[in-house]
């Protein structure tokens, strides 16, 4: 299996270098490239295949959302890895929303950044127990208001799925659990998305978050 290749985007170049000691070491996973801000990071993915984008949240010129809704209307596919000192829950929110595959705060460890780097990289969504955190506050605060319309209806079936989503199951795990066919199971992931507005997994688990369908455990 190839290395997967990582860009980095830091207006802060000894987080960079940082980072990028951390990573190194990590069998499988290469830095191709990196770049001070959001505008730089967009002609980077552009010009470099690039598997994930591990992507600063504030910085000059353009900021990390602003790049993330760019580059996923760009390329569906790539996978973006938020990354920040930052626990404003409002930016958790932003950046799922833009399209991000998950959140980690830069204080996190080898183990964990490694870790959100390879389940992002295999379609999972990856959050900081901090972004969970900082997710369930921003319900709090909203009192679990969504951006989604009122009238959205989701059936039990699938509630259901959306639970077992957000704990990561994969459509043939849930299929096993619900006693129904990976087709169906797919059927259901398809509705959801339609009716919530979620352009991916990440956005179906904020909207589980804000809408208070999710259980304690994962």
């Amino acid at each position: 299996m190839a290395n997967i290749k990582v860009v980095l985007v830091d207006d802060h170049q000894i987080v960079r270098d940082g980072i990028k000691l951390m990573l190194e070491p990590q069998a499988g996973i290469d830095v191709v490239g990196e770049a001070e801000n959001g505008k730089e990071a967009i002609q980077l993915v552009k010009e470099t295949a690039v598997d994930v984008v591990v992507m600063d949240i504030n910085m000059p010129v353009m900021d990390g959302i602003a790049a993330t809704k760019q580059i996923k209307e760009d390329y569906p596919d790539m996978k973006i890895l938020a990354l920040t000192m930052s626990n404003d829950d409002s930016h958790v929110r932003q950046m799922v929303q833009a399209g991000a595959s998950g959140y980690i705060m830069k204080s996190a460890g080898r183990d964990e950044l490694t870790k959100a780097i390879k389940e992002v990289m295999i379609g999972k969504h990856y959050f900081s127990n901090q972004a969970t955190e900082s997710i369930l506050m921003d319900m709090v605060k909203n009192k679990g208001k969504s951006s989604v319309p009122d009238d959205v209806h989701i059936t039990e079936r699938e509630k259901e799925v959306l639970q077992l989503i957000v704990k990561e199951f994969t459509n043939q795990e849930i299929a096993e659990k619900l006693f129904i066919s990976p087709r169906t199971v797919d059927a259901h992931r398809r509705n959801l998305l339609q009716k919530t507005g979620a352009r991916n997994t990440a956005g179906l688990v904020t909207y589980a978050f804000q809408n208070n369908l999710i259980e304690n455990s994962k």
